[in-house]
């Protein structure tokens, strides 16, 4: 959680905020997206995290795509920015956030995937028709258009349904 976030949360404890999150899709060089099985819910998500008070976008896409992954960006490209009511969550902890979520496409990275140990369980890279069923609430929209556009044409659409909120 960003320094930013933790002062707020002191003051207003577990009521709602706003949030805004820089996240990555990594994808490799067979077109799979590299997911990683979260902590704090136990459901599988793209890196990604809160973007500090004046910290550029995609510095902090990349920061948390390093932290999180081991991973160092090469090249990113903004592949969509997500809000509303899908985005509103209620972590494991009480914590209520609503989110906006800035999301980037790597396909140019470097490094050796390291799981950050206190946030990230396992990394494991997903082909778009083989997504796991528990994708975390908030990443569920961007991570199921990333499997249309790679799944677009091919005739096979079978992506996970349980719990899925489109």
């Amino acid at each position: 959680m960003s320094d930013y976030i933790l002062s707020l949360r002191r003051l207003v404890g577990h009521r709602p905020l706003l949030q805004v999150g820089a996240s990555v899709i990594v994808e490799n060089s067979e077109g799979h997206i590299l997911l990683q099985l979260r902590r704090d819910n136990n459901c599988w998500g793209y890196a990604g995290g809160s973007v500090e008070l004046d910290e550029v976008v995609e510095d902090a896409a990349r920061r948390e795509l390093l932290e999180e992954t081991g991973l160092t960006a090469r090249r990113l490209e903004l592949f969509g920015i997500w809000s509303g009511p899908g985005l509103h969550y209620v972590y494991p902890n009480g914590d209520e956030v609503s989110n906006i979520d800035i999301v980037y496409l790597c396909r140019d990275y470097t490094g050796t995937l390291r799981p950050q140990s206190d946030e990230v369980e396992r990394l494991q890279f997903f082909a778009a028709d083989c997504l796991p069923a528990e994708l975390s609430p908030p990443v569920q929209r961007a991570i199921l258009q990333w499997a249309r556009q790679k799944l677009q044409g091919t005739g096979s659409l079978s992506l996970p349904a349980a719990g899925i909120v489109e």
